[in-house]
């Protein structure tokens, strides 16, 4: 598949929404930048980020490879993220070009595309993967608005054969997932065979939202989750 992932008038797709050119915190332990691709098939009601899953593209592959050159020897790491950076198929030639220009990849997924995912691993394409867990299928309409549970299910199991580095977090809003949710989330984790950290992101509240989750009514309660079989850390 080409780079350009042209159009049938033959010019270039902008299927990426910005750049954040600079983060110590998406990728940890390397300074990088954030690619943030526009579109999601989710419609998670807590998500911050509602002008990038509901607009369009601004840049181009070729202009965000650019961008890339410039940062030579001052980056390390480069994070696709999005909106979902995985529903856009030609996402592997970007990451591969990438790595040519001598970043590490870092993926964010909602786990919703894992024949996508598949190729960035068989690939070695992809450094370091961080997999969002939304819910189990009790949940998942709720939060995520559709049924996406079984996706995450093979991004998972891909993930746990392979030599990728990944993590496994979940974003937490009081009206949707409560701690018997998250006990329940941990325990099919460590039933699937992860073992490393399951890391919990506190609901944002003082950024605009996609959806009206409604009020959260408080932090995560870290003693209800004390007999969670895996550490769990909470971010932000």
């Amino acid at each position: 598949m080409s780079i350009s992932s042209e159009n049938t008038s033959g010019k270039e797709i902008k299927n990426i929404y910005s750049i954040s050119p600079f983060t110590l915190l998406d990728y940890p332990g390397h300074p990088a930048c954030i690619i943030w691709f526009a579109g999601c098939n989710m419609r998670c009601s807590y998500c911050y980020n509602p002008d990038i899953v509901l607009g369009k593209g601004r840049l181009t592959y070729t202009g965000a490879l650019d961008f890339l050159r410039s940062r030579s020897g001052l980056l390390q790491g480069v994070v696709l993220s999005g909106g979902e950076c995985l529903l856009h198929s030609s996402v592997p030639e970007f990451a591969a070009r990438i790595r040519d220009l001598g970043f590490l990849v870092k993926v964010d997924t909602n786990g919703s595309r894992p024949e996508v995912l598949k190729e960035l691993i068989d690939r070695s394409l992809a450094d370091y993967v961080s997999l969002d867990f939304k819910a189990l299928p009790d949940r998942e309409v709720a939060v995520t608005g559709g049924k996406y549970f079984e996706g995450f299910r093979q991004c998972l199991d891909l993930l746990l054969d392979s030599p990728v580095t990944f993590e496994v977090r979940t974003t937490v809003h009081s009206n949707l997932l409560q701690s018997r949710d998250l006990l329940k989330m941990s325990s099919f984790l460590a039933q699937s065979g992860y073992s490393g950290v399951y890391y919990l992101q506190k609901f944002q509240r003082n950024a605009p939202t996609l959806g009206k989750p409604g009020p959260d009514r408080g932090g995560i309660d870290l003693a209800a989750l004390e007999t969670s079989p895996l550490s769990i850390q909470i971010r932000g």
